[in-house]
Order: structure tokens, then C-alpha cells, then sequence
């Protein structure tokens, strides 16, 4: 299991969900709830295709790596979680 930041914005109607670390890889949902499991989801499938087209895994850079960044990955009411991720398991070849 891994764990991925990831950040939680409020739009109109929904909100949104993207982990710095793993670009690419979104979800949406009606309920933070909702949104964080739909996320959790996204994440397993983006890094089992990653794996699949033999790429690597994502760095994680941690939070003190964003803290300390020019340019935040977070607004004023944006959610920032730790998101743990079973890794898919890679299949021989």
C-alpha cells in the first residue's frame, strides 16, 4: 500500500479531486465522500494501466515538498489528504 497526496476542491455543484504526485489522475463526486472514493478508485486503475504500459511508479514527493514550493497545489478551503492506495500487482510477463 502507498499513500498519495491528494487535493479536494469545492466547485459549483460537485467537487474535484487530483493528486500532485500522479498527474493525470482525477475524479469528481457530489459529497467529499463520494469524491474521495471515487479517487481512491481512479488511483488503483491509473497506476495498474501505468504498470501495464511498463512505465514506473509515480514519485511521491511528500508534503514538506509542497509546502516549501513556489507554487501552491492547494487554495484557501481546498482539502489536502494522504490517500493510501493498494498497488495493483504486477503480472508476469
Amino acid at each position: 500500500m502507498e499513500t498519495y497526496i491528494v487535493v479536494i476542491q469545492q466547485a459549483e455543484s460537485n467537487f474535484g479531486v487530483y493528486s500532485p504526485d500522479v498527474l493525470g489522475c482525477v475524479a469528481t463526486g457530489v459529497t467529499v465522500e463520494e469524491t474521495v472514493v471515487n479517487m481512491k478508485e481512479a488511483l488503483h486503475f491509473h497506476l495498474e494501466s501505468m504498470l501495464e504500459d511498463g512505465e514506473g511508479m509515480p514519485v511521491r514527493k511528500g508534503l514538506s515538498y509542497y509546502l516549501n514550493e513556489e507554487e501552491p497545489i492547494a487554495e484557501p478551503g481546498d482539502f489536502i489528504l494522504l490517500m493510501a492506495v493498494e498497488l495493483p500487482h504486477q503480472q508476469p510477463a
